[in-house]
């Protein structure tokens, strides 16, 4: 009897301070990995997902959104995900749109089989590409206007990988970044009506693409549906709502667009 009450005293101790048996309502780990260096926790993902997840991240030094910059860091990504896995991640999702899809789907599926190698062939995985892909279709697009931070060979690239998945590209203008540090000098206000911009030169689409990682974009996607009439699908986001989904989670949220919040 003694032993049994100190053993109830410990547990209730244990779970006083957080702690909770393995499989038992504990926190998925999900494991991101970031084209550059130095990325923690996004706050998107804070923003959504918080208190339900614990984000791992891991950086692969990207230095420029140039076809020769993603070239330079593909052969770091199988080790990226096996440091997650090893960090105990239960999903592995590669956090780059123009980085999975600067070579089309093909090689946004060998990406994808790559990650799956990593982990063992045992954890799901998926790209930031394939995420606003299913996005799209899920908000049943067919006419697409794009706005990007891509300069105009990536724009091109982009406009390929689209049509491959049967997508009209009406509109698709790009900031012309390419210096991945520069991404931080887009505000919210300025992307948001970079994006109308982009959307309300094409009176023919139906849905909208904002296209970049690295562009913080949570917080603009309702004012943008509200203010062009579309639904609207981006990158970290909605591949936020991507991984929510392959760690078992309800990947709405209120607030944040149609797609999160449906």
């Amino acid at each position: 009897m003694l032993q049994r009450r100190d053993m109830l005293a410990g547990l209730s101790a244990a779970l006083a301070a957080g702690w909770l048996p393995p499989g038992l309502g504990a926190v998925p780990k999900l494991g991101l990995i970031f084209p550059p260096l130095g990325r923690g926790a996004p706050e998107e993902g804070l923003a959504l997902y918080g208190d339900k997840v614990t984000f791992l991240a891991e950086g692969l030094g990207l230095e420029t959104m140039t076809p020769e910059g993603y070239e330079a860091v593909i052969d770091r990504i199988p080790p990226a995900a096996g440091r997650l896995v090893a960090a105990g991640a239960e999903a592995v999702v590669l956090m780059g749109t123009s980085l999975s899809f600067f070579k089309g789907e093909a090689y946004n599926q060998q990406l994808t089989e790559a990650l799956r190698g990593a982990t063992g062939g045992r954890l799901p995985v998926t790209t930031m590409s394939t995420a606003v892909i299913d996005g799209l279709k899920a908000m049943g697009a067919s006419r697409v206007a794009a706005p990007t931070a891509y300069n105009d060979e990536v724009n091109q690239r982009l406009r390929r990988f689209l049509g491959e998945h049967g997508f009209n590209v009406v509109a698709l203008r790009g900031l012309g970044v390419e210096a991945v540090e520069d991404i931080n000098l887009v505000t919210q206000p300025q992307l948001l009506e970079f994006c109308v911009d982009v959307v309300t030169s094409a009176s023919s689409a139906d849905a909208i693409l904002v296209s970049c990682g690295g562009l913080r974009t949570l917080e603009i996607l309702a004012p943008l549906e509200d203010r062009t009439g579309l639904p609207a699908v981006s990158s970290t986001p909605h591949a936020l709502y991507a991984a929510a989904k392959l760690v078992g989670l309800d990947p709405r949220v209120a607030g944040y667009g149609r797609l999160i919040g449906s």
